[in-house]
């Protein structure tokens, strides 16, 4: 089977690369002349590189085509104390052997026998260039040949070479480098770089740059001028780090040119929010809905983004379904989402029927809303804490953390309101500026139960010196989902990290909302929101007395059904009921008022 991009590849071409699985390699060797001038005489024809990987017996194991810059790798099998047993040897269309930046980030993260590089002039293998694992402070890294001739190659005793690395790997205490070092770009302002570094913490990558470009145009080849790709590339290089991420949603091609301009990994802003999704989604509905997500940013990008080397070496940008998927096609993936979508639509009628019990019910539906790690789920829990019917079985608290995206799952309980009232209190996903449209569309079954809701909670981080801004990316959101008319409660969270100035400045900017302002994490003012909750959801309930005769047991069964029943007595004239009513019930049961 013939890996890769073999999408328009003639017939004749792919039943000629095949044939070289039946090829044998002396077990000393790098390869053979006989498969050299085959991948080769092949790389001039379609202009493609052409990977072939050998093991150690000797055998071909995996034969790839990429574009003209990049080709896929196969997976590897990573072995404590030593390399994994698969050398590679590609070619280079444009004539030049060196090794790539992503050939060496290939070699030392997949810790290959050896990247061998050819570079192809005229259907001939004019050079090559070697790479193998080294030692140094410790670490992998790449030691590389300057090119030598083919000849000079094919008398290297790889065997050799491979049995005293391994040897030093073993008598060396060596510590694998498999965190992430991240070189962030951005178009817009600091504040936005800001935000993409705490993205990257939550993926567990560390920031060691920043470059900020002011540009009023996007560059449609790099995203950025190519004086600033320059920039980059020298900065990623003296900082030593490994992936590039850019700040905007970039398309397949800028993805291509950026990283073989820059040597290594390059992903964007997007990419990186749906790997904290990847990572946090629990339920069977998060998963799914982020799958679906991935796909569908993933089916325009297929012959962009999956091809690279490095890309198969694991980290962000690597997780879910795209790991497995470089060699399916777009037919398969569109099958994939189809399938995806008919599971989502399930969990959306089950939703509904839920929503349909609560409407019956007639109980108030109240949802919590707003930026990333505001403080909803922390909210959350500690409402149900002093507010959960007590004739409930308390259940479990959702997880709670200082970062983006701590909780993705939608959790609906059950609250008192102090006017004895019982609504239900949904936690939702938490928004940020640039969600990715994909993304919002995979949740919209789960933001549904904003849009049913009846009240929202806006959550706000008072202290962050960006509040406006999240509360206007939070509305814009709120405004696709057609949900920016429902009324609306203003939560200034976390005040007690918070300044009197920043507070003072957000409740005249929005001193036409209804504000209230509580610490979650210290317990400070619930009783307030709570309280402001039964004032602002409509229909609030009265306390009522009712002397209902025994004649009508109707009117009994619908004060249990639809009220709340706090006393009831059966005296001489009838059914003695003191209930929290609404406009409604009380209206339908005027007529047995108790009067004084």
């Amino acid at each position: 089977m013939i890996y890769g991009n073999i999408e328009g590849i003639k017939k004749t071409i792919l039943r000629k690369l095949d044939s070289l699985y039946d090829f044998k390699v002396d077990k000393d060797m790098i390869s053979n002349l006989e498969i050299i001038e085959v991948i080769s005489s092949i790389t001039e024809d379609i202009n493609k590189e052409i990977s072939v990987a050998i093991d150690r017996k000797g055998n071909v194991e995996y034969v790839a085509i990429g574009d003209s810059s990049t080709v896929e790798m196969p997976i590897v099998d990573l072995k404590n104390k030593k390399l994994s047993g698969v050398r590679i040897l590609h070619t280079h269309p444009n004539g030049y052997s060196t090794l790539s930046g992503l050939d060496i980030s290939a070699l030392v993260k997949l810790k290959l026998d050896c990247m061998a590089a050819i570079g192809v002039e005229n259907g001939k293998a004019k050079e090559i260039t070697l790479g193998f694992c080294g030692i140094k402070d410790d670490k992998l890294i790449a030691e590389v040949t300057k090119p030598l001739k083919i000849e000079e190659a094919l008398k290297v005793n790889i065997l050799n070479v491979i049995e005293n690395i391994e040897k030093n790997i073993i008598e060396n205490e060596i510590h694998e480098d498999k965190g992430e070092r991240a070189i962030l770009v951005g178009i817009e302002d600091e504040e936005s770089l800001e935000e993409l570094e705490e993205l990257a913490k939550a993926c567990n990558v560390t920031t060691v740059g920043k470059i900020l470009q002011k540009r009023n145009k996007i560059d449609t080849a790099f995203y950025i001028g190519e004086g600033k790709v320059d920039e980059v590339a020298m900065e990623r290089q003296a900082r030593n780090a490994n992936v590039v991420i850019f700040d905007d949603e970039l398309s397949a091609a800028q993805i291509r040119n950026l990283e073989d301009a820059i040597g290594s990994k390059v992903i964007d802003r997007t990419t990186l929010i749906l790997e904290i999704f990847a990572r946090r989604a629990r339920s069977k509905e998060a998963k799914i809905q982020v799958e679906l997500a991935q796909l569908k940013y993933r089916l325009p990008r297929l012959t962009g983004m999956g091809t690279v080397l490095s890309r198969t070496g694991g980290g962000i940008g690597t997780r879910g379904p795209g790991e497995k998927k470089l060699e399916t096609d777009k037919r398969h993936i569109k099958e994939r989402i189809y399938d995806l979508n008919r599971e989502l639509a399930k969990i959306k009628k089950n939703r509904e029927i839920q929503r349909d019990k609560r409407s019956r019910e007639n109980i108030p539906r109240v949802s919590l809303v707003g930026y990333t790690n505001a403080g909803k789920s922390t909210l959350r829990n500690k409402l149900c804490q002093i507010a959960c019917p007590k004739d409930l079985v308390q259940k479990d608290e959702v997880f709670e953390a200082d970062m983006l995206f701590a909780t993705l799952d939608v959790t609906t309980r059950a609250l008192v309101l102090p006017d004895n009232r019982l609504i239900t209190l949904t936690d939702t996903v938490g928004f940020i500026r640039k969600l990715p449209h994909d993304l919002i569309e995979a949740f919209k079954s789960t933001l549904e139960e904003v849009v049913s809701s009846d009240l929202l909670i806006h959550v706000v981080d008072s202290s962050s010196h960006k509040a406006k801004e999240q509360i206007d990316a939070v509305n814009e959101v709120l405004k696709e989902l057609h949900a920016d008319n429902k009324p609306t409660i203003l939560v200034l969270n976390k005040i007690d990290m918070a300044s009197e100035e920043d507070i003072k400045a957000l409740e005249d900017e929005y001193n036409n909302i209804n504000i209230v302002k509580i610490s979650a994490k210290e317990g400070f003012n619930l009783d307030e929101l709570l309280n402001s909750v039964s004032k602002v959801l409509p229909n609030p309930l009265r306390k009522v007395e009712y002397i209902i005769p025994y004649t009508d047991s109707a009117a009994v069964a619908l004060l249990h059904r639809s009220a709340k029943v706090l006393k009831e007595e059966y005296e001489e004239m009838g059914t003695h009921i003191t209930a929290m009513v609404d406009e409604e019930i009380y209206n339908k049961c005027k007529q047995y008022i108790k009067s004084y």
